[in-house]
């Protein structure tokens, strides 16, 4: 989970300092990898990228059962842990409200309401059996004491909570505590699942968020348990940007982003557009009208075209969307259409998606960005973009009175 933030003003025209060197690292947010059974998708299609055996690889062919996936209503149970080492003041209903309804609205808006997500929180505190700071909690935990920690909370709040009922589970520790450090949110996968009323429990999200917490961030760590990867760049010295590969453009690489709706690549794998709103591109010109992304479609309706595809390759492609001010995108800084390369063999934290730059020497919204040098990297009216190397142009013609954007892509 990402922490750092750009702070700055606002400058369109300033030139661009040089972006910190990429570094290629597999940083998982995991005690362990699961691989599941695969599922075949339906109507995934031709420029569909194929499930590899990378950590949450963005392959989309089959879906790794390991995983729910989030086409319907998903319950998750919220368990609230405290310490012998400190008396809380805050209490359970407070930190609910940290989180929801805002989750859940995020995943209702991102699915166009084809997924909800149902918190069921816990009414009271459970007492760990160790003090706080016995557990060694931190960003990069050491998995004996990650283990540990675990065991310690399933065992506890089992005599209360029937883990059977549940799809997701959330352990939210008492912030206050003083061996809690915020920096160790994460998804925790396990190769042996642990087992509560009769059910295996495959992966946990430790919360330990300071009240109030990160804005999406339970948004972040949840996309997860469904199989998406960290969008973000850690540098190996932990003193570069994290933000190089994709900015504010996805809440899995921000929790702070300006424009945190999931890519459309992300909304494909999820099940939440089908193949009548993707466009799988050949060779020569063709024309595509593009929906906002972050629009929900009329009553009734399916929302139009989402977004195109090219293939560049047997685990590569490029994907093409419009990203507007509207839904979770409501704060963006900047309109267009957003060009970006997908590569199924990356893992998580390695660079899975990366945004291409249609505006490599200028950036934008100093004040606010997460990484202003990709801030203004959609196209807008009348530009053209040619991807670095390959032979894909992609141009926008126009935008309809409705918000549309018409884009002519040539290969």
């Amino acid at each position: 989970m990402p922490r750092q933030q750009t702070p700055g003003g606002v400058d369109r025209s300033r030139l661009r300092s040089a972006a910190a060197g990429l570094t290629s690292l597999a940083a998982l947010a995991a005690m362990s990898l699961v691989a599941g059974p695969a599922v075949a998708v339906p109507g995934s299609g031709p420029c569909a990228l194929s499930r590899t055996s990378a950590h949450h690889s963005l392959g989309l062919d089959t879906w790794n059962a390991a995983y729910p996936k989030p086409e319907r209503t998903l319950n998750a149970v919220m368990v609230f842990l405290s310490f012998p080492d400190h008396r809380t003041t805050l209490t359970p209903g407070e930190l609910t409200r940290d989180y929801f309804p805002a989750t859940s609205n995020f995943f209702e808006r991102a699915s166009y309401g084809r997924f909800r997500l149902v918190p069921h929180p816990q009414e009271h505190w459970i007492r760990m059996p160790k003090p706080s700071a016995a557990y060694g909690i931190q960003r990069d935990w050491a998995p004996e004491k990650r283990a540990a920690y675990l065991r310690d909370a399933v065992a506890s709040a089992d005599p209360e909570v029937d883990f059977s009922k549940y799809d997701v589970v959330y352990f939210v520790a008492d912030p206050d505590a003083p061996g809690v450090d915020s920096d160790a949110t994460k998804v925790v996968n396990f190769d042996r699942p642990l087992v509560a009323d009769g059910t295996e429990l495959r992966r946990i999200v430790t919360v330990f968020e300071q009240h109030p917490p990160d804005r999406n961030v339970l948004a972040h760590e949840t996309g997860h348990v469904f199989d998406l990867p960290d969008l973000y760049h850690r540098p190996s010295d932990g003193k570069g940007d994290w933000d190089t590969y994709v900015g504010d453009w996805d809440v899995m690489g921000s929790q702070f982003g300006m424009s945190p709706d999931l890519f459309a690549w992300h909304k494909w794998k999820l099940g939440w557009l089908d193949a009548s709103q993707v466009d799988c591109v050949q060779s020569g010109s063709s024309l595509h009208t593009l929906q906002p992304l972050a629009e929900a479609p009329p009553p009734g309706g399916t929302g139009g075209t989402r977004l195109a595809v090219v293939r560049t390759g047997a685990g590569s492609a490029i994907a093409i969307e419009a990203r507007g001010s509207a839904g979770n995108d409501g704060d963006t800084c900047t309109e267009g259409v957003l060009v970006y390369r997908v590569r199924n063999g990356a893992a998580s934290g390695g660079g899975p998606i990366e945004v291409l730059d249609a505006h490599p020497n200028s950036e934008a919204c100093w004040d606010r960005s997460v990484y202003p040098p990709l801030a203004d990297a959609p196209l807008e009216v009348g530009e053209t973009f040619t991807v670095p190397g390959e032979r894909i142009t992609i141009e926008v013609a126009d935008r309809t009175q409705s918000g549309a954007y018409t884009v002519k892509i040539t290969t």
